[in-house]
């Protein structure tokens, strides 16, 4: 036996997707109010979050991984560039 494909309305939604909707929507808002009822709570208390947010912290964290790497590695990329080249124009050697 097999089933029809179901079409929904125009303008209309299927009712699973809808509900999902609602879902997800009550979510969000239960999660938002909470966390807004907690920085209050933190702010009424005095609570210091400290002066360096942690997304600032990982990219200053990450800035320094990359200058450390290049540092370490532009050498060996300069010597590994300047051979290939060589090898392919002949140009500086025998």
């Amino acid at each position: 036996m097999r089933h029809s494909p179901v079409r929904p309305r125009a303008g209309h939604a299927p009712r699973a997707l809808t509900r999902a909707a609602a879902g997800i929507t009550a979510w969000v808002v239960t999660r938002t109010g909470r966390w807004a009822a907690r920085n209050e709570r933190l702010a009424a208390a005095g609570a210091d979050r400290g002066d360096v947010p942690g997304w600032v912290m990982v990219t200053v964290m990450t800035a320094a991984l990359v200058v450390a790497i290049a540092t370490l590695a532009t050498p060996a990329l300069q010597s590994l560039f300047t051979s290939a080249i060589e090898q392919v124009t002949g140009v500086g050697g025998e």
